[in-house]
């Protein structure tokens, strides 16, 4: 099970507007970032790093956003432009790591 960090919990709390914290509502939030964090990763092909500002905590935070609405049946559709834009990111990184290097 994906942990999740509880400043992580409270940033996305926050952006969701809910100041306040009992264990149903954090339980709730607790289940949709597990879940967004493995949708994501799995999509990107790699563990996303949702603590810093980029793509994967984009996508997390607009997919607990989704999930509360229970919209999630149109999240991959309104969001496929950043999901395909990180996914060939990463590929191609990964890409030119794995290439040798020219001799100079």
């Amino acid at each position: 099970m994906t942990t999740v960090d509880l400043q992580l919990l409270e940033e996305i709390k926050a952006d969701q507007g809910i100041t306040w914290s009992d264990a149903v509502t954090d339980s709730r939030f607790h289940t949709h970032i597990a879940n967004g964090m493995a949708y994501i990763d799995k999509r990107l092909g790699e563990a996303g790093d949702y603590n810093t500002p980029g793509d994967a905590r984009t996508l997390l935070f607009e997919y607990v956003r989704y999930a509360r609405a229970g919209a999630l049946d149109v999240f991959e559709n309104n969001y496929r432009h950043i999901i395909l834009d990180a996914q060939n990111t990463r590929r191609i990184a990964r890409y030119g790591k794995e290439q040798p290097q020219a001799a100079l």
